[in-house]
């Protein structure tokens, strides 16, 4: 939807521009890069850390006592009894001897699909459907440039977005799977002013295609560890190159793990930021942008945390992740926490919530910038103080292995 913006400044109107969400640790993000010489690209922008769930053990023999509801239970034939008896006729000698094979219990690791260190083994397929919500927003005190003037200077950036992700991987060997994934957003952005008419937008559209690797190296009775690496193409924003590497411990029903992630982001413009773009009265094209940085091309991220994935009984298991992120123009600091629910081998749903509680963003200086109503070309028109910064997604999962 496109809408006549409110915003004047020195008889230079500032009508809408394209939404473009801070990077941080989402794995759903609008976004847009602007070219600030001319017209901004206004498509959304995903953080390009693709979330990953994965783990299978080989099949091992345990003691009896070591069966805990970690496991399925497939006991193993019980080993003949042999009974010896001494030929003598004597009575008393007739002593019965008997040899007894140790028991112990054929056991294999349940699949779990919610795992976060899931990959399909060699032959398998797996794919993982993510149905999300992202909330963001920020309060927005705009100061006009010298001699410049804004009628309502006060507002709040907010945004909703419904996302589709599919992520689709092939295994192999057991140690090594490709994966294939795209993604489709609808989403909602507001300027919203004080007194002044609201600034909104829609857009929707497969804006996200991605190719990757996933490398289990590490897996034995007590470590695992992956490595993968990513490329994913953002329309109209970014090309994004990514390495995931997580290393875990495996206690009891428990696997605590760390996780580091770097990535690079290309842009298609020069600057990224939030914005709107619309029309004006008289039907041209205009926007306005407030950006996160300007003359730049490309940026480096960087995430670090800490999680636990834990399995409640046969059936259900738990997940919580902390992680501290480097997101180019603010560092956050957020939680993740998810639920399980697992029926059988190939199928589970995996019920999640993630949330800053954290950002670096708040006080923050940032540009503020809209088009030209003769020349069509940015220009900027004063200086953004944000606060409250604020970034919540909820999601649910259907995973599956087949």
């Amino acid at each position: 939807m496109k809408k006549q913006v409110s915003l004047f400044m020195l008889g230079v109107a500032l009508f809408g521009v394209s939404p473009v969400l801070a990077a941080t640790n989402f794995g759903t993000r609008a976004g847009s890069s602007a070219d600030l010489t001319g017209q901004p690209a206004v498509r959304e922008r995903t953080q390009v850390n693709y979330e990953k769930y994965e783990t299978r053990t080989s099949t091992k023999t345990y003691d009896q006592k070591d069966a805990k509801n970690i496991y399925y239970t497939q006991p193993a034939n019980r080993s003949d009894l042999y009974k010896q008896y001494s030929s003598s006729s004597n009575s008393s000698a007739n002593v019965r001897t008997t040899r007894a094979e140790t028991y112990r219990s054929e056991l294999r690791r349940k699949y779990y699909l919610a795992h976060p260190f899931f990959q399909p083994l060699q032959g398998d397929f797996g794919s993982v459907t993510d149905l999300s919500y992202t909330m963001s927003s920020y309060d927005i005190l705009l100061t006009p440039s010298e001699g410049g003037y804004i009628s309502d200077p006060n507002g709040k950036w907010d945004m909703g977005q419904f996302s589709i992700k599919e992520d689709f991987s092939y295994g192999i060997t057991d140690r090594i799977a490709v994966l294939a994934m795209l993604r489709y957003d609808m989403s909602d952005y507001k300027f919203d002013w004080s007194t002044a008419p609201d600034d909104t937008m829609d857009d929707s559209g497969l804006n996200l295609l991605g190719l990757g690797a996933q490398w289990r190296f590490v897996d034995n009775d007590k470590w695992i560890a992956t490595l993968s690496g990513y490329y994913q193409y953002q329309k109209d924003i970014s090309n994004n190159f990514l390495l995931d590497l997580k290393g875990g411990y495996k206690i009891g029903t428990s696997t605590i793990y760390g996780l580091a992630r770097a990535w690079y982001v290309n842009f298609d413009g020069n600057s990224y930021g939030n914005g709107i773009e619309g029309e004006t009265a008289e039907g041209t094209k205009a926007a306005i942008f407030l950006a996160y940085d300007t003359n730049v091309g490309n940026v480096f991220y960087l995430e670090g945390g800490l999680g636990v994935f834990s399995v409640l009984d046969e059936d259900w298991t738990l997940n919580f992740e902390a992680i501290f992120g480097d997101y180019d123009w603010h560092n956050q600091a957020s939680l993740k926490a998810a639920i399980g629910w697992q029926p059988n081998d190939w199928f589970a749903l995996n019920l999640y919530a993630k949330t800053a509680v954290y950002d670096s963003a708040d006080g923050k200086d940032l540009t503020f910038w809209g088009t030209d109503a003769d020349t069509g070309l940015f220009v900027q028109m004063g200086n953004a103080n944000i606060d409250n910064y604020s970034e919540t997604s909820i999601g649910l999962q259907a995973i599956f292995s087949f």
